[in-house]
């Protein structure tokens, strides 16, 4: 077993931990936040205060934080630690994909080997090893850690450092545009009276069904907007895909609208609820 590094012992982060331990791994981790450290030790990990004492101590570093700046501060950190050779620093953030490139470029004159494996499936799926992980890198750098990403769920190389954060604008594409379809369903069958919450269980069997259906719609039957991830992440990650996308000739009218209606969410103070409270902005029929 590796001894693992983790920096960003979030909610997502300590889904991890509690996945590599339970997996027989030492884990080494830090967070800027002194309750994500706590909450990390209590699940078998060993804390330190930086990411350049993460990097000296582990085989290889896995990062899981909020936003592109915070991923280059993250590598900083760990560019400062001696004895980088031979180990693999793995991205699991969402993170543009110029920064990206750099980032791994700057590890490489280091003798640290990069991989982009951002996820998808949420801490739940972080603890139980069933995470969606896409990843770019160097095929030699992928094989050193596949063995660990493997352990936290399904694992796809899909290309050279970058095509992991491409596939996951693909997926944010897909995911968080449901997340207003599924509220704007929500909203009908609330309207018609149906019970909202067995609206997963009928529609299962046909095309309608889906893991996020399952997931989505039970929560906003029961008006449960605690944060399994956070409005603002979606903001981050919509934005990104924004970005991305403004000089390529895409039409993306979907993801378009549900960046202004995050947008308006965000600016309305629902910033740390949970994705579902998009739902809040549709008026419930009279």
């Amino acid at each position: 077993m590796a001894t693992i590094g983790f920096i960003g012992l979030g909610l997502m982060g300590c889904g991890f931990v509690e996945r590599l331990v339970a997996g027989g791994h030492s884990v080494v981790g830090t967070d800027v936040k002194a309750e994500a450290r706590t909450a990390a030790e209590a699940l078998g990990a060993r804390t330190v205060a930086s990411a350049a004492e993460v990097a000296a101590a582990a085989d290889h570093v896995l990062v899981c934080v909020t936003t592109p700046k915070d991923v280059e501060a993250v590598v900083r950190g760990v560019l400062s630690a001696d004895g980088l050779g031979g180990k693999v620093l793995v991205d699991h953030s969402t993170t543009d994909i110029p920064l990206t490139r750099t980032l791994a470029e700057s590890l490489r004159a280091a003798g640290m080997g990069f991989v982009d494996a951002p996820v998808s499936g949420g801490p739940g799926a972080a603890q139980t090893g069933t995470l969606a992980i896409m990843a770019g890198g160097a095929a030699e750098d992928f094989a050193k850690v596949e063995p660990v990403l493997s352990a936290l769920g399904r694992v796809t190389l899909m290309g050279e450092v970058g095509a992991g954060q491409a596939t996951k604008l693909v997926n944010q594409t897909l995911v968080l545009t449901n997340y207003c379809v599924i509220a704007e369903a929500y909203r009908l069958a609330e309207a018609y009276g149906v019970d909202a919450a067995k609206i997963p269980h009928a529609l299962a069997p046909g095309h309608a069904g889906s893991n996020l259906l399952d997931a989505l719609m039970p929560r906003l039957a029961a008006e449960d907007y605690a944060p399994r991830g956070y409005a603002r992440q979606i903001l981050k990650d919509l934005e990104m895909l924004h970005t991305a996308t403004k000089d390529m000739p895409l039409a993306l009218p979907m993801a378009g609208q549900a960046l202004t209606l995050f947008r308006l969410l965000v600016a309305g103070g629902k910033a740390e609820q949970d994705g579902s409270a998009v739902v809040t902005l549709y008026p419930k029929a009279s």
